[in-house]
Order: C-alpha cells, then structure tokens, then sequence
C-alpha cells in the first residue's frame, strides 16, 4: 500500500441510518447521547488510549467521528494516518483537526506526555510510538510503498497500554493495521472499524473485519457512543475473579456451565486455561452484547449456538507474524547448526510446533530450517519435516493454503521474500516446496499424543495462556517426545521452572533448552491425560433451577447434605482400614484415641494408636482378619485430660460394593463411666491391683504375640510355596514369550516386506503426483497461450475456474472462485447469458454465437456441457474467442464491396462480371437496359441463358481463351457481333472484354463491356 497526503478523497457516501455491529445486542441499543463520563472517573494514569487510523477518505470521517464526542470523555487521542513528507503542510492536518472538536490538538513529537482530552497527530515522514505513556518517533526504515505505520503504532500501543487500548479503523486503502489490531485483541484492549457502506474507500475496514477480531462496526457518528458504553465498565476497576469467589454476577458454577458448553458444541475443553485470561476474553463478548451477569451469559449460550462458536474463536485468538522477535530466531540458528551437522546422511529432521494459528511461525520455522540446511554439504541430503498442529480448523485451512497479504513485507527480508515467496494479485504464495515440507493437522495439546522422537520443539507464547497444573504436566511430555540433546523453543515470557533437570538452558533470554538425558518421570508421563482430556467437574444438566423450589431438594445433593450432618451429629469416631492399618478414611474426631507417631511414619492405624489401645487394636483386627467376623471389645481404658473413659472398640467387615471389599471399619464408642473409675486415686491396695493387671495384660499380650508369629510362620511357608508355584509358571510364561518373540521377528520380516511394498506404491504415487502436477503446468500454460477467455462452471453455475483474459469481459478475481455466476455483471451486449447456460445444460447442446461488449469488442461465445472422463455432466464451459479484427475486416470488405458495386452503378456503358463458368457475377444498369431484364435478376445466371448474340460461338471462344492461364492474352477488344436485342430488333455491337487480376494473379473472372452499339447493316 502506498501512502498518500490526500486524507480527504472524493465525498464520502451519506450515512447509513443504522450500522451492523459485529455481534447483535441482547439489549436494545442506546440512541444517540451524551453519556457523562469525565476525568473523575478514571485513575490520572489509567485513562484508556483511543488509536484513530485511516488513510484516504478518513478526514470526513474524523470530523463525523469528532462531532458526535463529548467534550469531556477522558480518553486520549492518537491520530495515525498515511501522510506524504511535505514540510510546508507539516501542520495542516492538526489544524484541519482542530476544526473538528474542541479538544486541545498537537502533533506528536519525543517526550510527549499522553493526556486524557487530547488529541495527538502523527507527523508526516515518521513512525510513531508508545513507551511507558509518553510519544517518541523513529525514521522509517521501510521504503515508502512497503511502510505500515498504523501497523507500528498499533503494536507499541498494546504492549504499553495493554486493555487500555482501543483501535478504530476508518476508511482508507490497503491493508494496514490488521496486524497491530490483533496486537490489541491479544492484550485484552477493544477493535472497532468503520462500517464500509459509509467509506469513501472501504479497503481498510474491510481487511480489518476480515480478521475477525473487530468488536464493533459502526459508522462514525455512532462510535463515540459504544465507545463510552463499552468503558463504563473497563477491565482494570473489576477485580481479579477467585476460583473459590462467588457473586451474583459470577455464581462459582457459571464458568464451568460455559466451560460445558463450548466443550459440548466444539469438543474442547478449555478448563485449564488461566481463569483471568479466560474471563477477560468472556467479559468481551458480555461488553458486546450489552450483558452484565455472568447467569445471564450462560443463558444467552444456551439460547444462541452460533454464540458459542463465536466465544470459542475468542478464546482462540492468538497473534502470530512472520519471525516474531527475529533476534530469538537468529539465536536458535545458531543452536540448530551443531544438531544438523550431527545428523546422519539422508535421515529426518523432525519439528513440532503446537499452536500455530494461521501458520507464520511454522512456515517461519521451515524458512529458518532450509537456510541452516542450505550451509550444509551438499552431500548430506537431509530432509525436513515439520508438524504444525493447532484446535483450530479454520487456523488450520488458512495455513495450508499459504497465501499472505503484502504487509509481510515488514516482517520478512526482501531476500526471504524472493527465495521463499511468489507474489501474484497483491499477495505473497509461499512456495511449493516449503508448502511440502509443513504437515498441517489438527491436534488438541492437552489430550491428544504428542508427535515423538523431535529434534526440535517451538511452543512459543501458548502456555502462558495454561494454566500451572496442565504446564507442570506438558513439558515432561515435552521432553518425551523430544530426542536427546533435542531443543525446546519457548515464548519470552514462558520458562521451565521446576523441570530444570529435565532441560538445560542455551539461552536464557530466548528461552531456548537442550533436552537433557535423564528420563523424566513416570508418573509425570502417566497422568498426562494422553487419549481423553480431563474435564472439571460442571453439572450433568444445562437447566438452571432455583434453589428454593421443592423440586431442587429433591436431588442427591440435599439428601447427601442431610446424611452428612445426621454423621457429624450422631456417628461415633470411626476409621477404614486395610488389613495392613493403613487409614483410608476417617470420621469424627479421633484424637483422643489417635496421635501422629514420630518421625516419618504413614497414616497407620497400628502406629498411630495411642499407648494403652496398641494391643486392644491389634488384636480386635487380627481376630476380625482370622475369624472374618465383626469383633467387639468392651470396657477398653484410655487416658483422657479428664482420667479414665471407657470405650467399646468395633471392628466392622465392610461389604455392599466391590470398593468397599477387604476393609475394616474400627468404631470408638465412649461408654458410660463411673465416677469413681474416671477419677480414682491411687492407693497401695490399687497400685497392687494396677500391677496385677498390666502383668496379666502383659501375659495375654505375650500370648498373642506368640500366636501371631506362629500365624506368620505358616503363612511365610504357605506363601513359600506359593512362590515356587509362581516361578514355575513364570518359567513356563518365558518359554511361551520367547515363542512370542520369535513370532514377533517373522511378523517384523514380514511388516519390513509390506513397508517395501508401500515404499515402492509411494513411489508410484509420487511419480504421478509429479505427473499431474505437470498436466497442470501444460493445461495452464496452455490456456494462457490460447487467449482465449474460458470459465468453468459446476452445475449450479458456480465458477470453478477462469483463465486471466475473462477479466476484459467479467469483473473475476482469484477470490471470486465458488461464487456464483449470478453475482457478477458483463460488459457483453446481452441479457440472457446466464439463460443460455441453463439451457445447455437442460438440453446438453452446445450455443455458439458472435456477440458485442459495451466496448465495442465482438467475441465468439461458446457454451458446451462440461463432460467428465466418465461422460458424466459437471457443468458448463463458457469460451470468448476475440473476433474483433475478424468484424472490423469484414466491415471494411463490406463497405469495398458497396463503394465496387457504387462506381460499377455510375459507368454508362454497359458492364458485367463472369465467373469460371461463365455465369454472371454482377452487371450495371446499363447492361440490364440493353438486354431488357431486371437488374437483381442478372446475378446468377448463365450469359448464354440471356440467348441472341450472347449465345454465339465467337464470343463463346474469346471468353474461354481469357479463363485459359495458358494463354497469354489477357484481354481482347474490338469484337463485333450481330444480333437480335429484346425490344431493339437486330444490332450490331462491339464488345471487349479482359481478365481480373488480384496482385497480377488471375482470379477466375472476366469483364465484360460494350462499347458501341449499332443498327445492323
């Protein structure tokens, strides 16, 4: 696009009454007024930062745009348009502007403080930038026809401001300012453009809602409106939302109910994105639709798929260019250099880049690759291949195609441009061969399985978007899929915290790694959710139900509420064992039974009892394990703060449910105690009685160890047994896998057989791959030196192809491919083209006729049914054949033959004109008054048939010498002849007669004239 100092173009067209938007309001829209939004509102140093940018025809916008705003909006102005180096209008444009509003009107220039009410202008011959709220400007580096400005000042004003930045898009050519505006929607800022039918040149607005990143698109004069509206509310006054935070507006359910929706529509589950990131890209969509409540959201998803999908492109809104941050890209050549002069002749160079959008960075990476490999020797022949995967399918068919518009050129050198690109209708193509080279596919990163045995893997500025759990789970999986001493290329902002011994560092600032060779972890691996994502929890319903209704207390949740406060209440103290002790759950509170054991013990039942329960637990348990009955033991002491508490200790076999078989359940139940129990002292006659019973419970603790050990012995030399038997079946299952294993080598062989075959079908197909991509070239080349104007139509009268020279006759561009016929107009003189169409392909016979543009040009025009190789019809082909020098040459034999025939009309004596065979051409008036017959009866007949003299052998004989090439005579004279005349009675008359050369040949005709005629003697 090439800059112009010509803002204003011809008038604009009157404004629309109403403007689209880029998504319909839930609620009415407000009507033009003024809201009362001043400074006060707003932070002195958190005012939002307006980007107004146009190029041709936008001054007539920014005077409707200025007049409709309040003098007193808080907001700062930035004015960037194309403008031509004129140092005598330097100032112009700042005053024109400051006709428009009240608000004080500067250009820009280093150091400049932004203020809220102020309006900036960029000067001319500068870019513009933003840094840390002041102005700075920078000589272009750029030629001037390959400048973005608007593009530059975009991209510093997102990284500045972050969601303080508004972009507004007005009318203008070219295609500037789509990349900044994407820089804008990634840090959370608002995109508006102005609608097209309202500018005087649409190109801008068009390219910028052809992103699909545009929030509103309004005429001017409505902007100021919406734009107030939208920042009544801005991101940065609302606090960060808590996952554990519930509100009114944000009931704690509400996200995972979107969560479940777009995962029901879409099949992807974005529950481990980053919850701010995720609800400032929802609060966008409420902010345009006018929607405050987050309850009210999810019922306009309920009531509006297309909603969904578009929330979910929101979502997936991700900024990519041609080598972004190119100093990273410099860096991981050098690091990529060593790995491929490692790599063995003739292997494969394999690249994962997840999350490539629309492709720029894969295709950036196969440019970068093919450089390095280009320094290489030529005979290595590696070979590349490159797996660029993304959820996206429209990212996805964008990137295969690899067409990109002209404003790459501010990113990619012109060298690169010239060796990687074609450019053809003001786009860039990326070339065929690194087209080949990137694997596009659809890929889900945080379910589907990774791509292994890497060499290098680029996930650049996409974790940052996840949140802690999913990226402590992906670069473990990252280092499986990489090979040894592979390297991992991640975003500026994106590091390896806590995996450090995973990967080593090359490049701190860049965040390049080099895998290391220890194996990661395997519970790492195992819980990476490899074929099914995990979802968070979200409700198995859609319905949204008050809580107050009966039918609500009907479902699990109150019943489980209710049980589990009747289990508080009531329930004594219990815990689930396995037959080991280890606790699995417990219930109430146990701590007057239980105590943490020293050290670091588990949570054992056997080790966490108190000192006096030790052995009343470990036997409860063992006769309950031997006997597989329930065991109660009553009247079991323990020392409490307040002395001793009876309790009945149970042991319970739990059953009911295969996860509930082999466990225990050991209940603590207080018993009623007695006065004198709980508080006796100690007497003699006690301490004798306490030491009577701790050597009895000492002897019934021996004998119960004894038991147990003899227990144990025999279950040792059961389990010996047990063993043997064991190893001799793992003996037996050895011989059975080296069976297996030998089988396993005859099916390798024959795998290693059919992949030979498959190599040698491959080749096949490639050859005729090859094949028809050079019947392609042939067919093209072909078309193109016919010039002829050809269009190709299905059944439907879809074009499904064209050759360039239809342009002169019907408006079509690449891009009008799959667009009916209907849509266009001709400049062919007629009325019924698309008619004719039709009735070949009802009739399936073909139309040929001459026809006339406004231009005056004449075509042949052709329609035939287009007839496949099965001679099925597929639709129609329309052929122009240029016939224009062909009419005006007839034109002009037309008009000689007029002016002939007008000079033969004027000659007094009597002429005609004789072919081979002596029939009459032409003949004058004189000629038919002589021999008395009408004039348009002479053409065409015999000169015998006319009888009398005519007819007579003399005259018959010159004639035939003049026809005969052999003879030299050409012409006679004086030939005198008597007859009769019709009406005259008998004359004499004198004839000559010669042949008519053409360049001095013979043409097979004569003359012949009278020259006197007489009375007979």
């Amino acid at each position: 696009m090439k800059p112009t100092a010509d803002l204003g173009g011809p008038p604009s067209l009157p404004p629309a009454e109403t403007a689209p938007i880029a998504a319909e309001s839930v609620t009415p829209r407000p009507t033009a007024r003024s809201p009362k939004v001043g400074p006060g509102r707003r932070s002195s140093d958190r005012f939002p930062v307006v980007a107004l940018c146009g190029s041709a025809g936008a001054l007539e916008a920014f005077e409707r745009f200025f007049a409709h705003l309040p003098p007193s909006s808080g907001l700062a102005f930035v004015v960037v348009v194309h403008r031509a180096p004129d140092p005598e209008q330097s100032d112009a444009l700042t005053q024109v502007l400051q006709g428009f509003t009240q608000l004080p009107v500067a250009e820009a220039h280093d150091g400049l403080r932004v203020r809220p009410n102020h309006v900036y202008v960029i000067p001319p011959g500068h870019d513009l930038s933003l840094l840390h709220g002041s102005l700075f400007l920078l000589k272009p580096t750029q030629p001037a026809s390959r400048r973005l400005p608007i593009d530059f000042f975009l991209q510093t004003l997102a990284k500045d401001v972050g969601e303080r930045a508004v972009c507004i898009i007005f009318s203008g050519l070219g295609s500037d300012g789509t990349i900044g505006l994407k820089m804008v929607m990634e840090n959370f800022g608002m995109v508006m453009a102005q609608d097209p039918e309202t500018a005087a040149f649409d190109a801008m607005p068009r390219a910028a809602m052809a992103t699909e990143f545009v929030d509103f698109v309004l005429a001017p004069e409505l902007m100021p409106t919406q734009l107030l509206d939208y920042l009544e509310r801005p991101l940065e006054v609302r606090p960060l939302r808590n996952a554990d935070e519930e509100t009114a507006s944000q009931p704690s359910h509400a996200l995972q109910k979107i969560f479940l929706l777009i995962r029901n529509q879409t099949g992807h589950d974005f529950s481990f994105y980053k919850r701010n990131t995720v609800f400032r890209r929802i609060e966008r969509r409420m902010n345009s639709h006018q929607i405050r409540e987050f309850t009210h959201y999810v019922r306009y998803l309920q009531e509006n798929p297309a909603e969904v999908e578009l929330l979910f492109h929101e979502l997936l809104i991700g900024v990519t260019k041609f080598f972004r941050d190119p100093e990273a890209f410099a860096s991981l050549k050098e690091h990529l250099r060593p790995i491929l002069a490692d790599k063995e002749p003739d292997s494969t160079v394999r690249v994962w880049a997840p999350g490539c959008s629309t492709g720029e960075e894969a295709y950036s990476l196969a440019m970068t690759l093919f450089e390095c490999l280009g320094e290489l020797a030529p005979d290595r022949h590696l070979k590349l291949q490159i797996f660029a995967t993304d959820i996206s399918p429209d990212g996805i068919s964008f990137a295969r195609v690899g067409q990109y518009s002209e404003n790459i050129e501010a990113d990619v050198s012109p060298a690169r441009l010239a060796r990687f690109f074609q450019k053809a209708d003001g786009h860039y193509q990326i070339r065929k061969e690194v087209r080949d080279v990137v694997v596009f596919a659809l890929h889900n990163i945080n379910k589907d399985a990774p791509f292994i045995k890497l060499d290098l893997l680029v996930c650049r500025n996409l974790l940052i978007y996840l949140n802690a759990e999913l990226q402590r789970s992906l670069l473990p999986v990252f280092h499986y899929a990489l090979n040894p001493k592979g390297l991992l290329f991640l975003g500026p902002s994106e590091n390896i915290t806590g995996y450090h011994d995973l990967f080593q560092p090359l490049d701190v600032k860049w965040k390049i790694s080099r895998r290391s060779t220890q194996p990661a972890s395997l519970p790492h691996l195992i819980k990476f959710p490899f074929s099914l994502a995990r979802h968070s929890a979200a409700p198995p319903t859609t319905a949204l139900m008050s809580a107050s209704t009966p039918h609500h207390r009907q479902n699990s949740t109150f019943a489980a509420l209710v049980q589990k406060k009747l289990l508080q209440s009531y329930a004594p103290p219990a815990v689930v064992i396995n037959t080991k002790g280890e606790i699995l759950y417990v219930n109430g509170r146990t701590g007057k039974y239980l105590e943490p054991a020293p050290g670091l013990s588990g949570m054992n039942l056997f080790e966490m009892a108190r000192e006096e329960l030790n052995f009343e637990i470990s036997g409860a348990v063992h006769r309950a394990t031997q006997s597989q009955e329930d065991v109660t033991v009553d009247n079991v002491r323990v020392r409490t703060d307040t002395g001793q508490q009876l309790l009945r200790l149970s042991v319970w076999h739990l059953s009911g449910s295969e996860a509930l078989a082999g466990l225990l359940l050991v209940v603590f139940e207080d018993q009623p105690t007695p006065r004198k129990v709980r508080l006796a002292k100690k007497s003699p006659q006690q301490d004798s009685e306490h030491r009577d019973a701790v050597v009895a419970a000492l002897d019934k603790e021996l004998q119960y160890t004894k038991h147990r050990l003899q227990t144990t012995v025999e279950e040792m030399e059961s389990s010996l047994e047990e063993l043997k038997s064991t190893n001799e079946e793992l003996q037996s299952a050895n011989e059975e896998l080296q069976s297996t294993n030998e089988e396993a080598m005859t099916n390798k062989e024959e795998m290693q057989s059919l992949n030979e075959e498959l190599m040698t079908l491959n080749m096949q197909y490639l050859a005729k791959t090859e094949e028809l991509g050079q019947t392609a070239n042939d067919m093209k080349n072909l078309l193109d030196a016919t010039e002829i104007a050809i269009i190709f139509l299905d059944n439907d009268l879809v074009i499904k192809r064209f050759t360039p020279q239809v342009g002169r006759i019907i408006s079509l561009l690449p891009t009008d491919v799959g667009r009916p016929l209907a849509h266009f107009t001709s400049s062919l003189r007629s009325e019924h083209l698309l008619r004719d169409v039709q009735q070949v392909l009802d009739r399936l016979t073909s139309i040929e006729t001459s026809i006339q543009t406004t231009r005056g040009e004449w075509y042949t025009m052709r329609i035939l049914p287009y007839r496949s190789l099965d001679n099925y019809i597929n639709g129609a082909v329309l052929t122009f054949t240029d016939i224009t020098a062909l009419k005006l040459l007839e034109a002009r034999l037309q008009e000689t033959a007029r002016f002939a025939e007008s000079m033969l009309a004027t000659v007094r004596e009597p002429q005609l004109a004789l072919d081979a065979s002596l029939t009459i051409v032409s003949a004058n008036q004189a000629f038919a008054d002589i021999v008395r017959e009408p004039l348009a009866a002479l053409a065409g007949r015999p000169l015998a048939s006319l009888g009398g003299m005519w007819q007579q052998p003399a005259l018959q004989q010159q004639l035939q010498q003049l026809l005969d090439p052999a003879v030299p005579t050409s012409d006679f004279d004086g030939l005198a002849l008597e007859g009769e005349l019709p009406g005259q009675g008998r004359r004499r008359v004198v004839l000559y007669g010669s042949r008519l050369l053409h360049h001095g040949q013979a043409t097979g005709q004569l003359m012949l004239a009278v020259r006197e005629v007489a009375k007979a003697t």
